[in-house]
């Protein structure tokens, strides 16, 4: 831990950038999220607010891409 602490100490301008996109990012998927409420979406509220938050979507493609390259 004390390693990781003291790389991001060092490293300022990366912690900025991450905290950047998460907070980018976390934007994003509430609006997101609200337009699908309020529309009564209820596919696209589940595939935004569970699979993405799980990294679920990541993973299938991995999946996915694996199989279509060693083909």
């Amino acid at each position: 831990m004390d390693n990781l602490q003291n790389f991001i100490l060092t490293h300022e301008w990366l912690a900025q950038l991450i905290l950047f996109f998460v907070i980018w990012d976390s934007s994003w998927k509430a609006i997101a999220l609200w337009k699908a409420a309020r529309n009564n979406d209820v596919v696209w509220f589940v595939f935004i607010a569970v699979l993405n938050t799980l990294g679920i979507l990541p993973i299938i493609y991995i999946i996915l891409s694996k199989k279509m390259y060693e083909n």
